[in-house]
């Protein structure tokens, strides 16, 4: 199962930070809207994002709620039929919760830079660092603290909860 290290935080504006990611990224703005659909699942999250309706993926993934870095284990499977697999999950499973946004996507590195428009939540910054086979989590993480170090994020900015949590609790800015 592939891992990354993820790290989310709130922001004032996707603007403002958008040329400091660009100034550190090798690659990128890459516009995504993304609509996840989550499913009750009792030993992690099981959600499908469809980009249209006719591209998506299934995404399997298990990680701890918390604030900072936090290592994730996922397992991405494509779909060309998103809503009818999401009807087919609905029905087997049961939805908990949809998330709508739009992503800028930049790469820096192996670092997964997303700045998020999340629809009842405001704007976030969120990266994943890609960790190799056998690495040790602690590289990601250190890596991370460096980017979010050279973007300006303070630690009080940082979130742990999820999208979908945090539109269940009805969290607002």
């Amino acid at each position: 199962m592939a891992r990354n290290i993820e790290i989310k935080a709130r922001i004032d504006s996707v603007d403002a930070l958008m040329d400091a990611v660009a100034a550190i990224a090798d690659k990128g703005p890459l516009g995504i809207r993304q609509d996840d659909t989550f499913f009750a699942c009792p030993n992690g999250r099981l959600k499908l994002r469809a980009f249209s309706q006719d591209e998506g993926e299934l995404i399997y993934y298990r990680r701890e709620n918390q604030a900072g870095p936090k290592e994730s284990f996922y397992l991405r499977s494509p779909t060309t039929a998103p809503d009818t697999l999401r009807d087919s999950l609905t029905l087997a499973y049961g939805q908990v919760g949809r998330v709508r946004k739009h992503r800028l996507l930049f790469l820096a590195g192996r670092t997964r830079v997303h700045l998020d428009r999340v629809e009842g939540l405001g704007e976030f910054l969120e990266l994943e660092v890609v960790l190799a086979d056998g690495e040790s989590p602690e590289a990601g993480v250190q890596e991370a603290r460096a980017l979010l170090a050279k973007l300006g994020i303070w630690k009080s900015q940082l979130v742990e909860e999820s999208y979908v949590d945090l539109l269940a609790r009805r969290w607002t800015p």
